[in-house]
């Protein structure tokens, strides 16, 4: 069982790292595209607005991340606490690491 969830574990940190990334032709079409990862618009009273992912996704699916690579590390006892701080450590760098992507409004 152990033997399992190291592998599923590592799994997990292997395979997201292998399917982002881009080969050269793609990072080419890509930068011609406009991004859609943010609405901006202008007011009626001229200002301009605009709506940005709040990191929730990153959250959470860090969280997930997080917690099975915690509890996976954490082998003696109860193994709550690893599953616990892997959780927290994993939310707070996902939220981080899709908040620092987008385009900042200005």
């Amino acid at each position: 069982m152990r033997t399992i969830m190291l592998a599923l574990g590592a799994a997990s940190l292997a395979v997201p790292a292998t399917v982002m990334l881009p080969s050269g032709g793609e990072a080419q079409a890509q930068s011609k595209k406009k991004s859609y990862k943010y609405r901006e618009w202008k007011g009626r009273d001229g200002r301009r607005y605009c709506r940005k992912p709040d990191g929730t996704t990153g959250l959470v699916i860090g969280a997930v991340g997080g917690a099975l690579v915690g509890r996976t590390i954490d082998t003696q006892g109860d193994r709550t606490a690893g599953t616990v701080i892997g959780g927290v450590a994993g939310a707070l760098a996902g939220r981080e690491i899709e908040r620092s992507g987008q385009k900042r409004c200005r």
